[in-house]
């Protein structure tokens, strides 16, 4: 039974993401959801009790992969060589599996975001990581340069408008334009 239960969970869940960027958040509504999983709305209450709770649900996977990127980089040393695999290490949690969704969802509905608790959370983990890619060097051009390249992780997804682009070109590319902002940050020797 729980593998049936994991699996209705994990529908909602695919299911909610697809209709959250297609429409945005604050157009679905729960009736939506389980009129398009063909269950009734009771049966959907059953694993959650709201949007805010759907949104959590598949941010926190999300979370768990940052805040292991976070320790990681506190216990290197603040080099470049650090920073680069930071964000390399971080391209390949964004890309991976249903992730990119979960990207494009968020660029689609930031004003939403704002006022959830999953989004707070990812504004928090996004500066703990910015601060983890500065970290030797607190010049707010360092501060600047950091968020940037973790935006430059993000933005492919949107903003390389390319035909025919696949994801790994995409974090290809993104790696290259955090590279160049991630050189200009001190070493910290």
């Amino acid at each position: 039974m729980s593998e049936s239960t994991g699996g209705t969970r994990q529908r909602i869940q695919a299911v909610a993401l697809e209709l959250f960027t297609e429409q945005g958040y604050e157009k679905t509504s729960l009736r939506e959801i389980a009129e398009r999983l063909n269950v009734t709305k009771a049966a959907l209450y059953y694993h959650f009790r709201s949007k805010d709770e759907i949104v959590t649900s598949f941010v926190d996977d999300r979370l768990r992969r940052m805040d292991e990127l976070i320790a990681w980089a506190a216990g290197q040393p603040a080099t470049l060589a650090t920073r680069r695999t930071l964000i390399s290490r971080y391209a390949d949690a964004m890309f991976a599996g249903e992730l990119p969704k979960v990207m494009r969802f968020f660029e689609q509905n930031q004003t939403v975001l704002k006022s959830l608790s999953a989004g707070q959370q990812m504004r928090d983990r996004m500066m703990r990581l910015a601060a983890e890619l500065s970290r030797g060097d607190e010049s707010p051009a360092a501060q600047l340069r950091a968020a940037l390249t973790l935006f430059a992780v993000h933005s492919s997804w949107f903003a390389v408008r390319a035909p025919g682009v696949t994801d790994e070109e995409r974090k290809k590319i993104a790696l290259e334009v955090a590279d160049e902002l991630l050189a200009k940050i001190g070493d910290g020797d």
